[in-house]
């Protein structure tokens, strides 16, 4: 809506951190741009962004106005979605912050089901880290996050927790690929294929390798996990995976994956999380419903 039109070019500053690449996205001028934050900053009496040499960034005046003309944006959202359920044609967006895990087969199958219901609702998902999770949440760039063992703050509420154990993967040519269960003392003796530091994964393993004194070498480590499994087809480097990564779409045919006893790796959880007291919007709410059932009835 045009009164919310400031607010949202407000909000491109703050996100991009520029005022030129925000115009740029924008599809405004710059100067145009500029006028526009002059005009807010004038009317609240204070100015809502610092100017540097690189760009802009949030004064501690604009930190609290931003929280504001986030939560607008997003409480218009809601509004929107629930007129549109009046006419029995739902719309909306779902914003989904989550992790590398959820994305291998099992978010992609719920949305395309979702969407096959609703076709006028949009989806916008992005892989984030166990902290970056919940940054998303308190900045209203994601409705919902779905991550494995987060960095949960006072500021979110916990709505869902389910349990995954860890396996092994590596080379069905592998010595370990024989065996039905492992230590992570068996992992740790080959070279490892990790996912980084940002991955809820990558901390359970590394904090049960130190309560144990054992010491793993991380011979490769990436955000991607297509490039990871490939790299476990060596018949020498491990791996880790939950199991919702591979439940629905199965393994690479090279490759195996075996059980990491739970009081070696402790077992952790994949966690559904919002922001605490936000109201979501209809689509959002409807398809978290759908996500929780889901998730509930994996059994993973």
């Amino acid at each position: 809506m045009r009164h919310l039109q400031q607010l949202v070019y407000i909000d491109a500053v703050a996100r991009i951190g520029s005022i030129r690449r925000a115009a740029q996205s924008l599809a405004i001028t710059s100067t145009a741009l500029n006028r526009r934050i002059l005009s807010v900053e004038e009317e609240l009496g204070t100015p809502i962004f610092e100017r540097t040499g690189k760009g802009v960034r949030l004064s501690v005046a604009g930190e609290i106005f931003i929280h504001h003309i986030r939560q607008q944006i997003s409480d218009l959202e809601r509004v929107k979605s629930q007129i549109a359920d009046l006419h029995g044609e739902r719309r909306g967006r779902v914003s989904i912050a989550c992790g590398q895990a959820l994305m291998q087969s099992f978010l992609p199958e719920m949305v395309s089901t979702y969407r096959a219901d609703h076709p006028y609702v949009d989806f916008s998902l992005r892989v984030c880290g166990r902290h970056e999770a919940t940054d998303r949440l308190a900045d209203f760039s994601a409705d919902l996050a779905v991550i494995f063992e987060p960095d949960v703050t006072a500021d979110m509420s916990v709505l869902l927790k389910v349990p995954q154990g860890v396996y092994a993967v590596m080379s069905k040519e592998h010595p370990l690929a024989k065996k039905s269960s492992l230590m992570l003392g068996d992992c740790i003796d080959y070279p490892l294929v990790l996912p980084t530091r940002r991955s809820g994964l990558r901390a359970s393993i590394e904090g049960s390798a130190a309560r144990q004194e054992l010491k793993p070498w991380v011979a490769v480590e990436s955000d991607s996990a297509e490039f990871l499994m490939k790299n476990l087809e060596d018949n020498k480097s491990v791996g880790f995976l939950l199991p919702i990564a591979f439940a629905r779409s199965g393994l690479p045919a090279s490759l195996k994956a075996v059980k990491v006893a739970t009081h070696e790796l402790a077992q952790g959880s994949i966690a559904v999380l919002t922001q605490k007291n936000r109201v979501l919007p209809v689509a959002a709410a409807r398809f978290l419903a759908r996500l929780m059932d889901q998730l509930v009835g994996e059994g993973v």
